[in-house]
């Protein structure tokens, strides 16, 4: 084999090489320093979209706010805390950057994807790739000349082939969405909502009672059909909404104190994942005040109203009433 003799040696292309990465990383460096942030972000946008548009791959972005400001503050995106949920449950055990926050009424520890890192998912045969990105950009100066400092921003960008994108939409968003809601229910604090008095509203404590429907002391059949209705219930509410009906199921309970009225309650409340609303009627004054603390209660909750026969003149009752309403 022959060499020519005017081939570089490889001595001289390193020398090149070394030379011309040392030029390049010093550019990157002046770049960095003398354009904002905000306009190299803008920079790559733009060239993304640019190489986008020859390309057979679409990509949406769900930013952490909507855009939506309510009392001084940009309300968050609800598909953005979805999907956040979601992916919690989708990452690899083989990331190797993840944030990690503790949950300072459960104390349990939750991981969610870093700056850059990549999810895929498979839906229906369709890959689905997800990464979170988030960064800071100065906000524009008011017109008094007043400051207004950094805005900080977080995004989820959701990418896959652009023929997808009526079955992504239309349904493999709605599936991120409920599962999210099946996540979060998991690990949902429920609360015991009680009237107060003083303050006319409602005050709060965590609901901690132990009874569920499999350690509850009951007929098995009877404990079946409660959890069959219950079951019902929560999935009938689009026939609730064609008949115009109020969503929402009502119970009676009855029976002397110490037969487990209140235990059966608290199954239904944790069978749920439902808040409890405790109301007594003899401490509230007036209709506008239940009308008012019934307006304040929020969804996937349960009404109970204890001794419904001791608010008002009934005749002599051995076994005292209570009731309750289940509202999703």
């Amino acid at each position: 084999m022959v060499f020519s003799r005017d081939l570089p040696s490889p001595a001289s292309i390193f020398s090149t090489y070394a030379s011309m990465m040392g030029t390049f990383m010093m550019l990157q460096q002046i770049v960095h320093t003398i354009i904002p942030e905000w306009v190299q972000n803008f920079v790559v946008s733009y060239i993304r979209s640019l190489v986008g548009s020859r390309s057979s791959t679409l990509t949406l972005i769900i930013n952490e706010r909507d855009g939506t400001e309510r009392e001084g503050f940009m309300m968050q995106n609800e598909l953005y805390s979805a999907a956040q949920a979601y992916l919690s449950s989708k990452i690899s055990p083989d990331a190797s950057k993840l944030r990690i926050t503790r949950d300072p009424n459960t104390k349990d520890v939750s991981l969610y994807l870093s700056q850059g890192e990549v999810v895929s998912d498979i839906y229906q045969g369709i890959e689905i790739k997800w990464r979170y990105l988030e960064g800071s950009k100065q906000m524009p100066v008011e017109d008094g000349g007043q400051d207004q400092g950094n805005f900080n921003w977080e995004c989820f960008e959701m990418s896959f082939d652009k023929k997808h994108r009526d079955l992504v939409l239309n349904s493999y968003v709605p599936y991120v969405e409920k599962e999210a809601k099946l996540i979060k229910n998991e690990k949902r604090i429920l609360k015991m909502h009680s009237y107060s008095e003083s303050h006319y509203r409602w005050e709060s404590v965590n609901f901690e009672h132990p009874s569920t429907f499999e350690t509850m002391a009951m007929d098995d059949e009877l404990k079946r059909s409660v959890m069959g209705d219950l079951d019902r219930f929560i999935k009938r509410k689009d026939f609730y909404n064609r008949v115009g009906k109020a969503w929402k199921r009502g119970y009676l309970l009855y029976g002397p104190p110490g037969t487990g009225k209140s235990s059966l309650v608290a199954a239904m409340a944790n069978y749920l994942k439902f808040d409890i609303y405790d109301l007594q009627l003899a401490s509230v004054k007036g209709d506008a005040a239940l009308r008012r603390l019934l307006l304040s209660t929020k969804n996937s909750s349960i009404l109970v109203v204890e001794d419904i026969d001791c608010s008002v003149d009934l005749p002599t009752r051995s076994t005292p009433l209570g009731g309750l309403e289940v509202w999703s």
